[in-house]
């Protein structure tokens, strides 16, 4: 497993990676690997405002349907387009090739409340 220290974790399993007042956020690879082979993303909510903890969008497998649930409340930007005709970017590149959404951070703040590296690896 990879745990990167240059984000942050939620206890659903997604990560946040803030760059200045804009954030990218995806699913962590133990997600990935817990979910087996991704096959679709779904993010019906770009350009709307999205509460901490509220769900933003949905990651499909093969076996199963997953909520995605936001990290920070933030307005979503922009969803990774590549992931429409390669959604196994979030399988092969979780933290990279495989962010799901950009968004703008509404409240800094609420990042102190989620996990770093050590802690999201020490709940797994």
């Amino acid at each position: 497993m990879n745990f990167p220290g240059n984000i942050k974790y939620t206890s659903e399993h997604e990560w946040i990676r803030v760059e200045g007042d804009e954030a990218y956020v995806g699913i962590t690879d133990y997600a990935q690997s817990e979910l087996g082979e991704i096959v679709f993303i779904d993010v019906p909510t770009v350009g709307e405002t999205v509460g901490q903890g509220e769900v933003f969008g949905s990651v499909e497998a093969v076996k199963t349907v997953s909520d995605l649930n936001m990290p920070v409340t933030g307005e979503v930007l922009e969803l990774n387009e590549e992931l429409d005709a390669a959604p196994e970017l979030v399988n092969n590149d979780p933290y990279g090739k495989g962010w799901i959404i950009r968004i703008a951070v509404k409240d800094a703040a609420e990042l102190d409340s989620l996990m770093d590296a050590a802690a999201y690896e020490a709940s797994l």
